[in-house]
């Protein structure tokens, strides 16, 4: 998953758990394909989920997430990344498609602060104000 961040905003899609009837947030990002390192794949998955090439990636984070998503249960390692985008006109807009086999999203600018002030939940669970005070994101 990676991190991007504009103007005080950071990028993030859109979904609605109908179990627990919540909308929440999740970082870009997907699954590591066989033989494809975790560099690679975020890489991948971002051209694949909103046609840009990744600048400046580093690795920020290790996260191990347990959790319950549309009342099933899931266990997953996330390599967490911080990068910026290469294609800037990204940043003009409000909501970007992303399509993924049948399924469409919408990722969208958040402003930090959401994050925050407990205004969305966003996923995986992390604590972002110590990793955006760092990233420099916020002070």
């Amino acid at each position: 998953m990676c991190i991007f961040h504009h103007n005080g905003k950071i990028l993030a899609s859109k979904d609605f758990d109908n179990v627990k009837e919540q909308y929440y947030f999740r970082v870009l990002g997907g699954s590591v394909e066989f033989q494809e390192s975790y560099e690679d794949a975020i890489r991948r998955e971002i051209i694949e989920e909103i046609g840009s090439e990744i600048d400046n990636l580093k690795l920020i984070e290790v996260i191990e997430n347990i959790f319950v998503c549309l009342g099933k249960k899931g266990h997953e390692i996330v390599f967490l990344y911080a990068g910026e985008l290469k294609n800037k006109k990204l940043h003009e807009q409000e909501i970007i498609p992303i399509v993924e086999n049948t399924y469409t999203v919408n990722a969208e600018w958040v402003p930090i602060e959401n994050v925050f002030n407990g205004d969305i939940p966003l996923y995986p669970p992390f604590d972002y104000e110590k990793i955006f005070k760092e990233l420099g994101y916020i002070k």
